[in-house]
């Protein structure tokens, strides 16, 4: 009998890569290609939707050919992709208009703020989940239709459509101008500001806020289900689930039940809680958000912290300072010293992410002496992602009520060992890593396979979970205490540093 597996498409900010999966859940080939990063002015950062698309043409058939695979043993291909990027294309034509729009560009600033101040502003939140802000989809849709000549009537007229990554991908795999299928999931949908985050549905008070014409929208569907079949790269095969990434990563962490969490260590870090089948909301600078939808079961609701700077701050310790010449080094020369000296560095680069969402902090050290040396510095570097970790952590078990017991954690930052211990120290509950540690694009399979039967249900997933490293707290709680609070002491710090309605470029 002819084995079959499943395609993940993992289309990322700086990447895209395809993935095959075998039923196992291993990993059994990738190829990956990058593509270019514009930044036409400062704080706008762009990618071309054509060139990420002839990158997946062009890798899709590199990780079959590596496996030995044809295309008749693909039995479906799952998507995740980098959420809130934005791009507009011509029905007709299938040519972008203009390049997307990145879910890290901020040009939409002074819109979101004349928003802010727009009766009828408190809509947002109520019905999204979500605070009114640069980071989300909507925005960018109504600045694009404000600054482009004759997009709004057209786009009015269903000439123009809009989608992030997923919908530009399914779209152009379904067929594009040759019936082409305009869809996407509730993951990506409930990230744009225009879902009503309970009926899973494009809101008609949402869309008249923003001022964006419901004929551009794609159809919202669950995250596990066959959109349709593949007519372009993969001909044949069905196309059968999408989800946002790091939604895709709760699912590849086989995180199914309420109070069940993962961490996504990268450049930034983002945690996400399982909070079953309502959604919770914030009290404590938490994102509410669809976790994923299977079929036509109920929903399952996530809470999710976003931190900006975690494997961020090791890169600065490395280009910034010159302290390190590779990033691995930095284990090393913490492990030189038995503890941070009494320093601590809050990295604010840009402002503070969750809980605090305040764009005016600034990155500090404090606690320099003579005695702090580089192994001192380094040290504070790898703790700040721990205190950051326990922050999101605290605001989640009192949002939730639910009570970290564990934490799943994947990316980049986990094959650093001090960082989890500190994780596990911090936090006060076991840290665990899993044998597939590229869990976005095992998150996309899993679902994808599901939706056609490749995989039986939640449980089968649950059992192809293995544990590749476990880290267990050992700090003392005195310690543990005493420490939490000289970090929120130098937080406080990032928050004095400009001055209110000063120019920071003019901050003493």
């Amino acid at each position: 009998m002819t084995e079959r597996y499943v395609m993940s498409i993992d289309q990322g900010t700086t990447s895209t890569r395809c993935i095959l999966f075998d039923h196992g859940g291993r990993l059994v080939s990738v190829a990956q290609r990058e593509h270019r990063q514009y930044f036409p002015r400062p704080g706008w950062v762009e990618h071309d939707p054509v060139e990420i698309w002839r990158n997946l043409e062009r890798i899709a058939p590199e990780a079959l050919a590596q496996a030995g695979v044809t295309v008749n043993q693909v039995a479906a291909v799952g998507i995740a992709n980098q959420r809130e990027t934005t791009v507009l294309w011509d029905r007709l034509t299938g040519v972008p208009i203009g390049r997307a729009i990145v879910w890290q560009d901020l040009r939409t600033g002074a819109l979101v703020d004349e928003l802010g101040r727009a009766p009828g502003a408190a809509l947002v939140a109520e019905r999204s989940g979500l605070p009114l802000a640069t980071y989300f989809s909507a925005p960018r849709i109504r600045w694009l239709l404000d600054h482009t000549p004759g997009l709004r009537e057209r786009a009015e007229r269903g000439e123009v459509l809009f989608g992030t990554m997923e919908s530009w991908l399914i779209w152009n795999l379904s067929g594009g101008v040759d019936g082409g299928v305009h869809v996407t999931d509730v993951t990506n949908a409930g990230r744009t500001l225009l879902m009503d985050l309970r009926a899973l549905s494009w809101d008609d008070g949402l869309l008249r806020f923003f001022g964006v014409p419901r004929a551009m929208l794609p159809e919202i569907r669950s995250s596990t289900e066959t959109y349709g079949t593949a007519r372009r790269v993969f001909p044949g095969v069905r196309i059968g689930a999408a989800l946002g990434d790091q939604q895709a990563a709760l699912f590849g962490q086989a995180c199914f039940a309420p109070g069940e969490t993962k961490c996504t260590y990268g450049t930034g870090a983002f945690l996400l809680m399982n909070t079953g089948t309502a959604p919770v909301k914030s009290d404590n600078g938490l994102l509410t958000t669809v976790g994923y939808k299977i079929g036509d079961e109920p929903a399952v609701y996530a809470l999710e912290g976003s931190i900006a700077i975690t494997g961020a701050l090791v890169q600065w310790f490395r280009d910034g300072l010159g302290l390190i010449t590779t990033a691995p080094e930095i284990e090393t020369l913490a492990r030189s010293v038995d503890d941070n000296g009494g320093c601590y560095i809050v990295p604010a680069f840009s402002g503070l992410f969750a809980p605090h969402w305040r764009s005016e902090a600034r990155g500090v050290i404090v606690g320099l002496t003579s005695y702090i040396t580089k192994g001192h510095l380094a040290r504070a570097v790898l703790e700040a992602t721990g205190w950051q970790t326990r922050e999101v952590v605290d605001a989640m078990n009192a949002d939730s009520g639910l009570g970290l017991k564990e934490l799943k954690a994947d990316g980049g930052m986990t094959s650093d060992n001090l960082v989890m211990q500190m994780v596990a120290d911090v936090l006060n509950v076991p840290v665990e890593r899993p044998m597939v540690v590229e869990t976005v694009s095992l998150g996309a399979a899993y679902a994808a396979g599901l939706a056609v039967g490749y995989w039986s249900g939640l449980e089968g997933l649950r059992r192809n979970w293995h544990r590749a490293a476990r880290w267990v707290p050992a700090m003392e709680p005195a310690r543990r205490d005493a420490e939490y609070g000289n970090w929120k002491r130098a937080v406080e710090r990032t928050f004095d540093w400009i001055r209110a309605g000063e120019d920071p470029a003019s901050a003493p």
